[in-house]
């Protein structure tokens, strides 16, 4: 199984599966982007044997880009993960403070954010393409994190996964007027005379929010792959067929 693990250790697991071309599919591992439903379901069952786990401890969400979070309960296990249409509906992040559940989050393109709670074991992950990105979706998860879950926000580790570089990431000026709304993302972003196109570095975008949310940035990973450029990478903006990353966390049980 072709993965990127980000943390292993007796209290998480978290990583992304990479594209991989002596796989089914190229190991995607989304139904919504898939041509065989079955491959999907057989891509996962063989990174849950990877991980040391089962299918029926996957939980999916429906992505919409959307900036709902849902709460992942043991009553969700198993919701999404081998059927689609099970799936938590339009959700674009996940938490949990239950042990042996992985969360799982789609992406070919968009920011998949990734975190652990060193202290309260909470866990959870984001889906933050640029429509949930001008939501801040990011920002909206930590600051609902502090308040209903009394986190502590300098006690999470998060990282932000493989994803669109800004380089590959140009937009019209209706997605540049949204992001220039946010107030904060005009480091991130440059304009192309040459294709009068704008350039906006979505991660960098997603790392600010997370620090005005209070999360230190010592505490904030970046995988700067980019999944346009890299073979590991599936890209949406490349190819429209392509498949899905899935980035996971679980906490480990007992």
């Amino acid at each position: 199984m072709k993965t990127k693990i980000y943390i292993d250790n007796n209290k998480f697991i978290a990583g992304t599966t990479l594209r991989d071309d002596t796989a089914p599919e190229h190991n995607n591992m989304a139904f919504h982007a898939c041509v065989d439903p079955e491959t999907v379901v057989e891509n996962r069952k063989r990174l849950a044997t990877f991980l040391h786990c089962s299918p029926k401890d996957f939980v999916c969400a429906s992505q919409t880009h959307s900036a709902n979070v849902h709460k992942v309960t043991l009553a969700d296990k198993g919701r999404g993960a081998e059927v689609g249409a099970t799936a938590i509906p339009d959700t674009d992040a996940l938490y949990t403070i239950e042990p042996n559940v992985l969360l799982c989050s789609f992406t070919a393109d968009c920011v998949p954010v990734i975190f652990w709670n060193e202290v309260n074991g909470l866990v959870g992950v984001i889906h933050s393409g640029w429509q949930g990105t001008v939501k801040e979706i990011t920002l909206k998860v930590f600051e609902h994190l502090k308040k209903e879950e009394g986190c502590q926000l300098s006690d999470f580790h998060v990282q932000l996964g493989l994803a669109l570089s800004q380089e590959k990431f140009e937009v019209d000026e209706d997605v540049y007027v949204k992001f220039k709304a946010l107030g904060y993302a005009d480091d991130f972003m440059y304009f192309n005379e040459a294709t009068n196109k704008y350039h906006i570095d979505n991660q960098k975008t997603v790392k600010r929010q997370l620090e005005l949310a209070g999360v230190p940035e010592s505490r904030i990973t970046i995988d700067r792959t980019c999944t346009y450029v890299s073979p590991d990478g599936f890209s949406y903006r490349q190819d429209k067929r392509a498949g899905r990353h899935v980035s996971f966390i679980m906490k480990k049980g007992n």
